[in-house]
């Protein structure tokens, strides 16, 4: 049986060069399952023209209409939340109930833009000199772009276009060439939802097709979700082409945990935080900073949590999956080889695994008395590794996490409110959480880091992508009276 191939969607049609294809894996058992098309500057050009075809239509459709595909794209996709999982779990990996959660964290961005006529709303001054009234328009960019990442193959795409359409847009997605399937289940939904083709449209590739997205001329805004070496190549090619540019980067996520923090909970949320979905999260907790006399106890309940978990196929009933790919495992692994050589002490060992087949597995590692020098504490390992470091005081905490390059996610475990409202003043992390591991906002909050883990000034979803996706123009108008006089009764 011939291998499938996983094509664009251009202008509502399916379209792909056989010639020109990556592999798509199986992460559970390492075959091969399908190929995906990659698309060269020419098929992007092609995808461009298509929505520039239709854009200015799409602008003139009411807010209330647009709002109305949006309300029948929610209730699809809420149909088929399962199929989109199992989609997901077949080239991510992650189980099927986290793939199903990402769905639904999708869902809210949908569900924000199904109401987003009341931030288009521009602002009224009347009378600012003599019969002449200042108002301003929020009108959309034109054909704008999102380029999104493996990890979430559905929720990271469904943080970006919904709010785009809403505000009138056409939009090209590029997501990861690893698991595309979801990027066209969502085009295929927004089709049966009434939107017209060429509105939204997909182009799967490699760094060729980022680079043409980035480079051509008719795109006029673009998003990315990825690594900061990356995001910050995005940020500056996209921007030196012209266009207005969001690029979401890495990111070394910190859990403080206090003295008088309730333990117990603590644990519970921080092998959560850090082993879900393989640690393959922007932010999941990497590091935990054990404050004072709570780093032994600390330890001992983190250990016992995950030497327990269990790892195996994401439609199994286990915690997590495989990684990626086997590239990605690797390179995993060889951060654990790393920190062991260094000198950190290795608590619990990943590397032990041991399942039948050539999937992508790897266990759960944890480190104790890990110094901020070590690879595993300064870079991003992006697997299932958690790292404890050891402070005397919160002040000291505080002082370890705004040092590092990166300001993406954070939180503290305590039961002192004094301290708790110290933590967010003081650091110097975008998304904070208080005895909440992963912070990420609500889809009416924005959401977005500070430093190394974003380029550029607006956040993703929320009201900033309302910013983001929309242009404001301000008009001063005067109405001089008609000299005109008619019938007077």
């Amino acid at each position: 049986m011939s291998t499938p191939l996983i094509e664009h969607r251009i202008g509502g049609k399916p379209m792909g060069d056989p010639a020109t294809v990556g592999d798509v894996h199986d992460p559970a058992t390492g075959s091969v399952q399908a190929h995906v098309a990659f698309a060269d500057a020419k098929t992007v050009d092609r995808a461009v023209e298509a929505a520039r075809a239709v854009q200015e239509t799409w602008r003139g459709t009411s807010v209330p209409r647009r709002a109305k595909v949006l309300f029948a794209f929610r209730d699809l996709v809420e149909a088929h939340r399962d199929d989109l999982a199992r989609a997901i779990t077949a080239e991510h990996g992650k189980t099927l109930s986290d793939a199903a959660g990402e769905v639904d964290r999708g869902l809210e961005v949908v569900e924000f833009a199904c109401g987003i006529g009341h931030l288009l709303k521009g602002e009224h001054s009347e009378q600012v000199g003599p019969g002449i009234d200042s108002y301003s328009v929020r009108q959309p960019v034109g054909v704008v772009a999102g380029i999104t990442p493996f990890n979430f193959p559905a929720m990271v795409p469904m943080w970006m276009f919904p709010v785009a359409l809403a505000c009138g847009n056409a939009f090209l997605l590029k997501p990861s060439e690893k698991d595309p399937t979801p990027a066209t289940l969502l085009a295929d939904l927004l089709a049966e939802a009434g939107l017209p083709d060429g509105v939204f449209n997909v182009v799967h590739g490699d760094r060729t097709t980022v680079e043409a997205l980035l480079d051509h001329p008719g795109i006029g805004a673009v998003s990315f979700v990825g690594s900061t070496p990356v995001a910050r190549a995005v940020y500056e090619r996209g921007a030196a082409a012209g266009k207005r540019v969001q690029a979401l980067g890495g990111a070394k996520n910190h859990a403080v945990v206090m003295p008088d923090a309730d333990l117990e909970l603590a644990a519970d949320a921080l092998v959560s935080a850090a082993y879900g979905s393989a640690g393959e999260r922007c932010m999941a907790v990497s590091a935990v900073v054990a404050v004072g006399e709570v780093a032994d106890d600390l330890v001992e309940a983190l250990r016992e949590r995950v030497a327990a978990l269990r790892v195996g196929p994401g439609t199994d009933d286990v915690d997590f999956g495989p990684l990626i790919s086997a590239e990605h495992r690797d390179r995993v692994r060889g951060y654990v080889d790393a920190g062991e050589q260094a000198g950190a002490r290795l608590v619990v060992d990943g590397r032990d695994l041991d399942l039948a087949g050539d999937g992508f597995f790897l266990g759960a590692s944890l480190f104790d008395d890990v110094e901020p020098d070590q690879s595993i504490y300064t870079d991003e390992i992006f697997g299932p590794v958690l790292s404890v470091l050891r402070v005397d005081t919160l002040a000291d905490a505080i002082d370890l996490v705004n040092a590092g390059p990166y300001g993406n996610g954070t939180a503290i475990f305590t039961s002192d409110g004094g301290a708790a409202r110290a933590f967010q003043d003081r650091i110097e992390v975008g998304m904070v959480g208080i005895n909440v591991p992963i912070p990420v906002p609500i889809a009416f909050h924005s959401f977005g880091g500070w430093k190394s883990s974003l380029f550029g000034d607006l956040h993703v979803y929320g009201p900033d992508a309302v910013r983001f996706y929309t242009r404001t123009k301000v008009v001063t108008a005067r109405w001089p009276e008609s000299q005109r006089r008619g019938i007077d009764l």
